[in-house]
């Protein structure tokens, strides 16, 4: 046996996610370099360990027995890593949160500088859509989440970080000359949905309801790059978050269609259980995101702010 400790960390987030893709996105890295370490995890092995079924991985019973003396082995891992840093004086332990798709355009920055303070602090950050994030939360599964739109049903505490601002978005090939159009250009122009328990889609789906809006739902995808590059290829137009379209927009493959009403403003907020005890780390997180918020969006987020 020759694995590694990041063939074990992947190995573990696939069983968890049973999804290559998700795991990928869970742990930051490209699906093809999930893929290979995987199946060099699984050279080492006589008997499968997952098996790929219409692209959805099943874990077969040895793989289950495999991923229990895993996670033993990562929790060892840690245990060490914890107990070195806390000799020597330093903060030590795990932040996890769960963050909706589109707030990956943002939660890095909101962590990067504490992490860097703090090297003995691992992360674990789950980036999945709005129900997923609420879930994990009421389960006491993660420390924070990270959401656009207030549950209203759990009762929580929060921490406001930045606006949140949604446009009506094409791709360049049709030109929309007039200043503000009205409501009545969404009879020509069919919207791309995300996936219903999205943040984005129960917005949208409130604003439309608003103002009685005559929108033609077009198609139904599953994440926000999945909408963008739909709305890129010219399948349809959707209603969108700024914050994960700067290249795009800079690069005039998308443009925003100034349409009377929008944006539609929101907030995104930092939330936790009011009963939950937060561990050190998470506690000093919290420290570190209420002192350095606004050097944050100041310094990252200046285009947002004043789009």
């Amino acid at each position: 046996m020759n694995y590694t400790l990041n063939q074990l960390r992947i190995f573990q987030q696939v069983v968890q996610e049973g999804s290559i893709t998700r795991a990928a996105e869970a742990l930051h890295l490209t699906q093809p370099a999930v893929s290979i370490q995987l199946k060099n995890f699984q050279e080492q092995f006589d008997l499968p360990l997952v098996e790929v079924i219409h692209k959805r991985v099943y874990v077969t019973d040895f793989g289950r027995e495999i991923a229990a003396a895993v996670e033993t082995i990562l929790n060892g891992v840690q245990a060490i890593n914890h107990r070195l840093h806390t000799h020597k004086g330093q903060l030590a332990g795990r932040l996890k949160l769960s963050v909706v798709s589109t707030g990956k355009y943002v939660a890095p920055y909101f962590i990067a500088g504490f992490i860097r303070q703090q090297p003995g602090v691992e992360l674990r950050m789950d980036v999945t859509n709005k129900a997923q994030v609420l879930k994990s939360l009421e389960q006491n599964e993660v420390d924070f989440s990270l959401v656009s739109v207030l549950p209203d049903k759990l009762q929580v505490e929060k921490v406001a970080l930045m606006q949140n601002k949604l446009y009506v978005v094409g791709n360049t090939a049709e030109r929309f000359s007039r200043e503000t159009y009205d409501k009545t250009i969404f009879e020509r122009i069919p919207i791309i949905y995300r996936e219903p328990g999205s943040g984005t889609r129960l917005v949208m789906e409130e604003f439309i309801r608003k103002n009685r809006l005559p929108v033609t739902k077009k198609m139904e995808l599953t994440s926000n790059e999945a909408v963008k590059q739909a709305v890129m290829a010219g399948l349809g137009y959707s209603i969108m978050p700024l914050i994960g379209l700067k290249n795009e927009l800079m690069n005039k493959q998308l443009q925003i269609i100034p349409v009377k009403g929008f944006p539609i403003k929101s907030t995104w907020y930092l939330i936790w259980l009011p009963e939950k005890k937060l561990t050190p780390v998470a506690a000093a997180y919290l420290d570190y995101l209420k002192k350095e918020k606004q050097r944050v969006v100041r310094e990252t987020f200046d285009w947002f702010e004043t789009y």
